[in-house]
């Protein structure tokens, strides 16, 4: 069944006397509980397409439809709120707030929610928990490595519960032990939670953890690479 649903997805904006056109009429069809993994050069609209999904920018012309919701005719304000329920984001340097602690970093995205404490205590260390960074809670990002900043990153952006995850290059900061640690919790998140996760990404070898791969060059797909999903070894 199709959650996301592009049809002549576009998006362009003006530099000076030039129309810069990031996304150009792109169809694209996401089933639920995908896991895609996005490719391209620089500039070929990959976060550009990921920022438009999230509900961060909208579009130029065409339709984004996602689970029956045209969310580029959504004000900003339901924008925002069909956001803050649907969508967690996952970025390349984590984005956390330094002066909070990982426990009131992932508490973040619920204070928009009407939640009593207790309600998101309980969220927080079942998301820190399910990331495997609950003994963590009281550090401060400075106290953590870049492989925990993005554990508690991924705990934020599951604890609101949303049906989609989209990541931007989540392990371009990252070395190779740790990259596998946090592609092994986003395909975790995929095949036990039946997250719909669409990750950006420069490093092919990342894509073995999704189900398939789609590439992109100036706003259009080029190539679409389905492959098997499978346990991936550091």
């Amino acid at each position: 069944m199709t959650m996301i649903e592009c049809r002549k997805l576009t998006r362009e904006y003006r530099k000076g006397e030039t129309t810069i056109r990031p996304l150009d009429e792109l169809d694209l069809d996401v089933p639920h509980s995908d896991f895609l993994a996005l490719m391209g050069p620089s500039g070929s609209g990959k976060t550009t397409l990921l920022n438009l999904i999230a509900g961060i920018d909208s579009p130029t012309s065409g339709s984004l439809i996602i689970e029956g919701t045209d969310i580029g005719t959504l004000s900003r304000n339901k924008l925002a709120a069909w956001r803050s329920q649907q969508v967690g984001y996952v970025f390349q340097l984590y984005n956390l707030v330094p002066v909070l602690t990982a426990y009131e970093n992932v508490e973040l995205p619920l204070l928009l929610h009407p939640l009593s404490r207790r309600e998101r205590h309980q969220r927080i260390m079942t998301a820190l928990d399910r990331v495997g960074i609950a003994d963590r809670h009281s550090h401060f990002p400075r106290q953590l490595s870049g492989g925990q900043e993005q554990r508690v990153a991924i705990a934020r952006a599951i604890v609101p519960d949303p049906a989609i995850i989209v990541a931007d290059e989540p392990t371009g900061d990252l070395d190779k032990p740790s990259a596998h640690a946090v592609m092994s919790l986003l395909q975790e998140l995929n095949g036990e939670l039946g997250k719909t996760i669409i990750m950006v990404t420069h490093d092919p070898k990342t894509t073995d953890y999704a189900k398939r791969t789609l590439h992109l060059n100036k706003g259009r797909l080029v190539e679409d690479q389905s492959h098997k999903t499978q346990e991936v070894t550091a």
